[in-house]
């Protein structure tokens, strides 16, 4: 039966390591699909929210310091020759003594000026940056997502670009042979057809390793154990025809500074380092401590008087009785005043001061560089879409250029060199127009994510 027992686990344990190797295997992926799953698996995001949850019980702990403290104490010893027994306050000669001691203290911070309630607020400030430094990772990880996903739409297309070309000389070497073998071409123009052949069936290669790499990129980036036949779906992508539908810059900065990670993340740190001065302040207040006590105690040779007539006699004094009847109770107030500490206040106060001025630069630089970002995406965008536009339209020229100059080779009216050097100019406008369509199409996801959009295609 164990037997049993252990062979339906180890299969189901199997069952399920085989499907998580295999997630990336047998599914087509979407762009949100593919941010999605980063986003669970990273293990930097990982890492930061174990760092959220470490500031979390941060505060936490702030708050239960307002709580008083309650500390129980025991204690069990021998003495020896002469001794103080301090249950009968009697020095003993020669002999072996036993007790046993406890107590309970308690003490409650009263005034420390208010620094405890200024570390909660502190803390609180701390726990919302240590959020939005995980909001700042998701975001780092869904853009290069969306990149690595970008890329691989684009080696695609250039892959086809290179079988289509590819394919267009295969053509090209058989109508060729058939000049040749008429005595139309000479054997010198088919051999460097050939040639070209070969050198385009290379570009196949290299882009279809360029796929591969994209695709091993972003199997990496979504952790998973192995690419497999891992594959995305390739979306509809419209490109706009006017520039005006790009958001201006100022409009993308207004909204993306009111959301982005990095901005908050920035002013709530700016919010605890003025927590910072005040806690850095409250060390010059006074500090009202009040503190309760509660003692008992035993001691094996002390007697409990039964009678006094005619004489005092004595019996034996049980163990609960005497930690019943050697209660000892207490309660104080401590006031303390700090006066000179060598300028241990005053140096806090110092660095507490510097510390909101770092933050404060902090904040200034991260501005800066959201906007400066946001003015490089839009740069990027405007740039893109007007080299996409003028490719196109150099594409058409070529196309047409290219099939004129092939008509003319097909007859002998054009020699090798300069249908190479058309098809070759044919097939860089045709990669440059799929840059230029990639490029933008990240760029303005770019624009969009900055005003809070989902990334989507």
């Amino acid at each position: 039966m164990k037997k049993l027992i252990s062979i339906i686990v180890l299969t189901l344990a199997g069952t399920l390591m085989v499907a998580y190797n295999s997630l990336g295997q047998g599914k087509k992926w979407t762009l949100e699909e593919c941010v999605l799953f980063a986003i669970e698996h990273n293990l930097q995001v990982k890492q930061q929210e174990i760092a959220a949850d470490i500031q979390q019980n941060a505060l936490k702990q702030s708050k239960y310091n307002l709580a008083p403290s309650l500390n129980g104490g025991a204690g069990h010893s021998y003495s020896f020759g002469r001794a103080l027994d301090e249950s009968t306050y009697r020095f003993t000669d020669n002999e072996t003594v036993m007790s046993d001691y406890f107590s309970l203290n308690s003490s409650v911070t009263l005034f420390n000026g208010f620094t405890n309630r200024k570390s909660i607020e502190q803390n609180r400030y701390n726990l919302q940056a240590s959020i939005q430094d995980v909001e700042k990772i998701k975001n780092d990880i869904s853009l290069s997502i969306a990149l690595s996903y970008l890329q691989i739409l684009l080696n695609k297309e250039l892959l086809e670009v290179a079988k289509n070309q590819y394919n267009i000389t295969m053509e090209q070497i058989e109508r060729t042979s058939k000049l040749v073998a008429a005595g139309s071409l000479a054997r010198g123009s088919l051999l460097e057809i050939q040639a070209q052949a070969a050198f385009e069936e290379l570009q196949v290669v290299n882009a279809g390793n360029q796929l591969d790499l994209s695709i091993l990129n972003l199997t990496q980036l979504l952790e998973l154990d192995t690419v497999g036949d891992f594959d995305i779906i390739v979306p509809e992508l419209q490109i706009p025809e006017k520039t005006e539908l790009i958001e201006p810059v100022m409009t993308v900065y207004s909204e993306a500074i009111k959301i982005q990670p990095q901005i908050k993340g920035a002013e709530f740190q700016l919010e605890s380092s003025e927590m910072g001065l005040d806690i850095a302040k409250g060390a010059r207040s006074p500090r009202l401590i009040f503190n309760g006590s509660y003692n008992t105690r035993y001691s094996d040779i002390r007697k409990k008087l039964i009678g006094v007539d005619p004489v005092p006699t004595y019996g034996d004094y049980p163990f609960m009785d005497q930690l019943r009847d050697n209660v000892n109770y207490g309660l104080s107030l401590s006031l303390s005043v700090p006066i000179f500490n060598g300028w241990q206040v005053n140096q806090a106060i110092s660095n507490a001061r510097l510390d909101i001025e770092r933050s404060q630069y902090n904040l200034e630089y991260q501005k800066n560089m959201l906007y400066k970002d946001i003015q490089q995406a839009y740069a990027d965008a405007m740039a893109s879409l007007k080299k996409f536009h003028s490719s196109q339209r150099a594409l058409v020229s070529m196309e047409e250029s290219f099939r004129y100059t092939e008509q003319k080779f097909n007859v002998g009216m054009v020699n090798t060199i300069d249908y190479k050097t058309s098809k070759n100019q044919l097939t860089r406008t045709q990669s440059d127009l799929l840059q230029a369509k990639y490029e933008y199409i990240f760029k303005v996801k770019v624009l969009d994510f900055y005003r809070g959009k989902k990334l989507s295609l």
